[in-house]
């Protein structure tokens, strides 16, 4: 018995064989479309003028999925839809190739090569991944800032049909659109700011960014930009007077607020929001009866109005500082106007030249009559005729005149003698 063994030979040596027929295909066919026949060009691989009645084909198998049908007789149908987006990568020539077997009769004649080109149709859009995006810039932001945002994919795989260019509507001059190529030839997007934006003027904007593709026709889509102006910290409060002049009456209550204060600030957020405070301008005399509500403007009084007497008006500076960083701030002035309606005595202060104790003084007996002998001062501080006083003496020896608003000196009125007498006492009233 003799055995016959055949040896097969992979080899992984680049095929130098040509395409020996061409034929084209537009993708997304119905399944069993025609494709062509082999026979056609005959002319090009038949090695003698065989009769093509004894010519017979056969197709040979493939590893992957089978996208084609040869008939006995050379006819290529699709055995199913054939869609170029999932054969074939982008910006390429799309082509499978198909071998078949020719036979004359029982005889073998050779391997044609059948190149397959898949035609790609313009059959999808180029899309963006979201429909709208928010972008957000500053009003601290400078002409040329730049915010990317994402590209549009064309699932299409030919050149023309995949290709994308893009354009910006609606942009009202304040915004441009730049593009440019990363290494795999995707777009890169940003927007680009051409003015400084103002937000107390125009806090959003809406864009448009069109995707077209190459296809005839082409295909569209539009990608929705929302644009928010970020809040920079660029306004001050502003006090919706600069003076508060308010008067309040001896007997005011501690419970109700003296006067309010109200500022307003254009920024948002914590840029907006006003606290307020007395400035260190405010001296402490002034300050001590009064209470600032930091929130609120709110000045209350501490103390009853009765433990107020050292002054009539009394000014408090207050500053309306925002919650930005670093924080804006204004000042307002607040004057109030005290009107008291007690009527307390009057406190009399008598100061000699020359003194033994607080309420005697020494003289010398030849002293001339005239001489200033005490200092005079009264003091009121009702308002009206509350506050008016008359000061007066009721002595021989010694006499009280004027020096203007509460002010007096005692003067020696005639000669004394201490032999006569050695000591006077006189009332001042």
């Amino acid at each position: 018995m003799t055995l016959l063994i055949v040896m097969v030979i992979i080899s992984f040596l680049p095929s130098a064989a040509c395409i020996d027929i061409t034929v084209r295909l537009k993708e997304e066919n119905s399944p069993k479309s025609y494709v062509g026949d082999i026979t056609a060009n005959s002319q090009k691989w038949l090695l003698d003028k065989e009769d093509l009645s004894q010519i017979t084909f056969n197709q040979l198998q493939q590893k992957e999925t089978k996208l084609f049908n040869v008939t006995l007789s050379g006819k290529l149908y699709t055995v199913r839809t054939v869609d170029a987006e999932s054969l074939c990568r982008y910006n390429t020539e799309c082509y499978k190739t198909v071998k078949v077997a020719v036979h004359k009769g029982k005889n073998f004649l050779k391997i044609l090569k059948i190149k397959v080109i898949i035609e790609d149709i313009n059959d999808h859009q180029p899309e963006f991944p979201d429909k709208e995006i928010t972008l957000h810039f500053g009003e601290g932001d400078g002409k040329g800032m730049k915010k990317s945002i994402p590209n549009a994919i064309d699932k299409d795989v030919g050149v023309l049909n995949s290709v994308i260019n893009y354009h910006l509507k609606n942009n009202e001059e304040m915004f441009s659109l730049l593009v440019s190529k990363r290494a795999d030839g995707i777009s890169r997007l940003e927007i680009v700011l051409e003015s400084k934006l103002n937000r107390e003027v125009k806090d959003m904007y809406s864009v448009q960014v069109e995707a077209e593709d190459g296809g005839s026709p082409s295909k569209k889509s539009v990608l929705d930009v929302k644009i928010l102006v970020e809040d920079e910290n660029d306004n001050l409060p502003v006090f919706s007077q600069n003076i508060y002049n308010v008067t309040i009456k001896s007997y005011f209550q501690n419970d109700i607020p003296v006067v309010t204060l109200s500022a307003t600030d254009s920024d948002i957020g914590n840029n907006g929001k006003i606290n307020y405070y007395f400035s260190p301008k405010t001296s402490d005399l002034d300050s001590k009866y009064f209470r600032l509500v930091k929130k609120t403007g709110e000045i209350f009084l501490i103390d009853k109005i009765d433990a107020i007497i050292d002054n009539e008006v009394y000014t408090l500076y207050v500053e309306a500082r925002d919650g930005g960083n670093p924080p804006l701030s204004s000042i307002a002035t607040v004057m109030v106007n005290v009107i008291n309606q007690q009527n307390n005595p009057p406190n009399i202060d008598v100061n000699f030249i020359s003194t033994q104790n607080h309420n005697t003084a020494t003289i010398l007996e030849d002293i001339k009559v005239g001489s200033f002998i005490a200092y005079v001062m009264v003091t009121d501080n009702d308002v009206g005729h509350n506050g008016q006083v008359n000061c007066h003496i009721k002595d021989d020896t010694f006499k009280l005149q004027s020096m203007g608003s509460k002010e007096y000196k005692i003067v020696l009125k005639k000669a004394v003698d201490r032999e006569t007498q050695e000591h006077y006492h006189f009332t001042v009233s």
